[in-house]
């Protein structure tokens, strides 16, 4: 069976969406692709392929159809190099790996230089495929220009191209145009340069404008469309080209055009190409910031660390550790790698991976996460984690697949531009014939002024960028409240979802029984039973007997040790203490054993109505205390629930208790639909019973046994505290450990589906209606016949109205906040549950 990889291609020269269709197109055809995504706002390609096809086969497939991957290149320095046969070895790994291009070993100077797919690898990967080939390599970095740098230049081009083009047509405008807005310039022009030396000149300042900053329009627009796949670079060709031929031949011959139709259209053309520079270079700033959340992830990595090497401390480019190695983190530096502590105690602030605000004890044996902040104490720990294995290493990728995902709603776009393109020339086209056959004189004139008007305010680019840019700006603002989609589509899923399934355990709960109810008889000290109670249960690995330890030792308890300890199975234990003896149990044991519970028994019967099951203890043969072992709902459970009503979303939760206690759990938190008694492996014919209808569900879980619910569920929503097999299989990870992740997801959802809807909404509308206006539909009845250069204006706006509606998601506030979380905060005996 064939293997499949799937790789990321940084694709140049794409401007809206017709370009989109045609590189996914040329991707598909290629034998051995199995699927291919085109993302025109992240400028990507995200393509799936077998072993009997490389990424040189699809680097060639994308240059022959005009939309080249990007290339980078890095140089290697390679130690221990020694002849001929080592460079045949380290070129023969290189060009063996993933996304190279090309590899020239020289063995004089010891360095590789390496032609790679921009995307598709990375300098630290290709590093390691001469260090797994066994010559230690590292890559010179600061010759490498990322994809940041390239998308800045870009960016100072265009701006410089604009201001060029702007100072280069102003002339034109006002030799052209000046006598519609101030009569006398006619005669000022007449007088002083002569009208047939004023189009000289904006014959010679359009051609320079046309063919220096506008180049790149024909270069790309001419040649797409003798292929027989226009983009909106052949529209713009098309336009400016038919008022510039025009216009040439007003100025040069003009015997050969109808009396009455010698104008010329020099502003237009010129005009035109200024305007859609414009509108390119601001569409370039707004895509740069459109990529603001992945830049801020990257800028938190920390840059270097303090290692151990042969008994000394040095400091080390974070891509020169490796797994097991030491590594030193002073107060208030970053941690440079995942890894777990060996020595000290500090707190570390996590909130950039999590969310949370509130920073995290570490002290021996506990994880650390790369790019966290440590506090006031410093900490050694030995590295687990390293390169594009890390945490946010990990974050970081699942950002950038998300970013590049389609959504279902995608696909109506993507078949109405896959024609739009031929639409609007047949169009423009038709309009020409009409106005010159039908239109008043000088019909030539004001056909060729519809015709390219038609063209030139047709805005693919804006239907193109409409959904990509708020899925880019969406995904990166969850990230940065904790919440990582690893499936793009999970967006629109979420916004379509009605029910939230719950796991209870770890979910609802903390997932770790505590002692929540502790209420002793008159004449006895609380303090003495926990201890002595504690000292029974200290040889029982039971969860509920080690809530009563933790407890207890917690408190600063010293346990005694016991003496003829005795279990009945069913009933509870029995034991000698300090010369006293104890029964610990469910109140079966006390009345078989004859002892009077008193008033414990209504401190029990109300426990049992909470949904707790209470056990007693009794010393000396008289009842001592009523104790409650609980599952604790997590503080943020409720106001979370709370919220996602107010969402307009049902939950329902899952749990093994009887029916009895969910009931009473689901009282409390105000649950709406409760399915007890389920085991582990009853969950996924649960949820198919609950979305019977057609209904869209979204399942919450964390353990291992909740991964194929996870799967099956239209949205699994992992906690990012669970398990990893669990959260592989989610579409949905939260990095803080509660419910407040799941409500934020929700809105970010909702957030995002509905910016893009109000995108394809000004897409869609902005071409029906000005596509008729455009080819002089309101003459007839105003006489108003609109300019290219005003259809030039309104085409390049489109698309910057797009963008710009996208990035007010990065202004997407938190449904739930902390501060909401401390004023709502339940006390502990509100917040228990029975552990499953």
């Amino acid at each position: 069976m064939d293997r499949t990889s799937t790789t990321s291609f940084q694709i140049e020269g794409m401007t809206c969406a017709s370009c989109v269709g045609r590189v996914e197109k040329a991707l598909l055809a290629v034998p051995g692709v199995d699927t291919a995504s085109v993302n025109l706002a992240t400028e990507t390609a995200q393509v799936s392929y077998d072993d009997t096809v490389n990424t040189a086969d699809i680097t060639k497939t994308l240059a022959d159809v005009g939309y080249p991957a990007a290339v980078e290149e890095v140089t290697l320095e390679i130690e221990s190099m020694t002849c001929a046969s080592c460079v045949g070895r380290v070129e023969k790994a290189l060009k063996a790996g993933t996304g190279v291009l090309d590899a020239s070993v020289n063995l004089a100077t010891e360095t590789a230089l390496v032609h790679y797919v921009a995307g598709a690898t990375n300098d630290t990967e290709i590093a390691a495929l001469v260090s797994n080939a066994g010559y230690k390599a590292k890559a010179k970095t600061a010759e490498r220009a990322d994809k940041a740098e390239r998308k800045a230049a870009e960016v100072l081009w265009l701006g410089r191209m604009t201001l060029l083009a702007a100072v280069l047509a102003l002339p034109v405008f006002v030799l052209e145009m000046g006598s519609h807005f101030i009569p006398a310039m006619t005669f000022l022009i007449h007088d002083s340069l002569g009208m047939q030396n004023s189009r000289l000149i904006q014959f010679v300042l359009t051609t320079v404008v046309l063919f220096g900053p506008g180049l790149r329009f024909y270069t790309k627009g001419f040649p797409a469309l003798f292929k027989g796949a226009p983009d909106m670079n052949s529209l713009v060709a098309l336009g400016t080209s038919a008022a510039y031929v025009f216009s040439l031949v007003a100025t040069f011959l003009p015997d050969a055009l109808p009396e009455g139709t010698v104008n010329v259209y020099y502003e237009a053309a010129a005009v035109i190409v200024v305007l859609i520079l414009l509108g390119r270079y601001l569409e370039a700033r707004a895509k740069g910031r459109t990529g603001e959340a992945i830049r801020k992830l990257v800028g938190l990595q920390a840059k270097t660390a303090r290692v151990e090497r042969d008994g000394e401390i040095v400091e080390l480019p974070i891509e020169e550790i490796v797994p097991g190695d030491t590594v030193h983190v002073r107060p208030g530096e970053k941690v440079a790698v995942d890894g777990e502590v060996l020595t000290g105690s500090s707190y570390v602030d996590e909130s950039m991976i999590t969310g949370e605000p509130v920073p995290v004890e570490k002290t021996n044996g506990a994880t650390v996460v790369g790019s966290t902040v440590n506090g006031t104490g410093a900490l050694t720990f030995s590295a687990t984690k390293v390169g594009d294995d890390t945490m946010l290493a990990q974050i970081i990728k699942m950002v950038e697949q998300a970013q590049g995902a389609k959504l279902p709603i995608q696909g109506m776009v993507d078949k109405i531009t896959a024609v739009f393109v031929p639409i609007v020339m047949g169009i423009a086209t038709l309009t020409v014939l009409v106005w010159f056959m039908f239109g008043p004189d000088p019909a030539l004139g004001f056909a060729l002024v519809a015709g390219v008007s038609v063209l030139i305010i047709a805005c693919p680019c804006a239907m193109g960028l409409a959904t990509p840019t708020s899925i880019m700006v969406g995904t990166g603002r969850a990230a940065e409240m904790g919440v990582l989609f690893r499936k793009g589509d999970a967006l629109q899923m979420l916004q379509e979802t009605t029910i939230v399934a719950v796991d209870k355990t770890g979910t609802l709960t903390e997932g770790r029984p505590a002692l929540t109810d502790f209420s002793v008889a008159e004449g006895f000290e609380k303090d003495d039973v926990l201890r002595l109670v504690a000292a029974v249960e200290v040889t029982s690995e039971h969860p509920i007997a080690e809530a009563i330890v933790r407890s207890a030792k917690a408190n600063g308890m010293e346990l005694p040790t016991i003496s003829d300890f005795t279990s009945f199975t069913g009933y509870g234990v029995r034991a000698s203490v300090e010369g006293k003896t104890l029964l610990i149990g469910a109140d079966r044991l006390m009345a078989r054993e004859g002892i009077e519970l008193g008033a414990l028994a209504d401190d029990g019967d109300t426990l049992g109505k909470d949904g707790k099951t209470p056990l007693y203890a009794a010393i000396d043969g008289k009842a001592a205390a009523v104790i409650a072992v609980s599952d604790p709902i997590k503080a943020s459970t409720p106001t979370a629930i709370a919220a996602l009503h107010g969402l307009g979303l049902k939950v329902a939760m899952i749990t093994g208790d009887n029916q009895g206690t969910a009931d009473a759990i689901a009282r409390k938190l105000g649950i709406d639909q409760v399915i007890a008694e389920v085991l582990p492996e009853g969950k996924v014919a649960t949820l198919e019973a609950l979305r019977a209808g057609g209904q869209k569900l979204a399942f919450v879980g964390d353990g291992i046994n909740d991964a194929p619910a996870l799967a099956v569920a239209d949205v699994g929503i992992a906690i990012g505290t669970g398990t990893d097999i669990a959260i592989e299989a989610a579409d949905v990870v939260l990095m803080s450990g509660d419910l407040r992740g799941v409500v934020n997801a929700f809105a970010v959802s909702q957030h995002t589906m509905r910016n893009i809807r109000q995108n394809l909404f000004w897409a869609f509308s902005y071409n029906t209606l000005l596509i008729p206006v455009a080819a002089g539909a309101l003459y007839p009845f105003s006489g108003i016949m609109l300019s290219p250069v005003l259809a030039a204006g309104a085409m390049a706006l489109s698309s910057v109205f797009v963008l710009t509606n996208a990035l007010r998601l990065r202004w997407v506030k938190p449904v739930m906040q902390e501060t909401e979380l401390a004023a709502s905060t339940p006390t502990a005996a509100q917040t228990a549950m029975p552990a499953e």
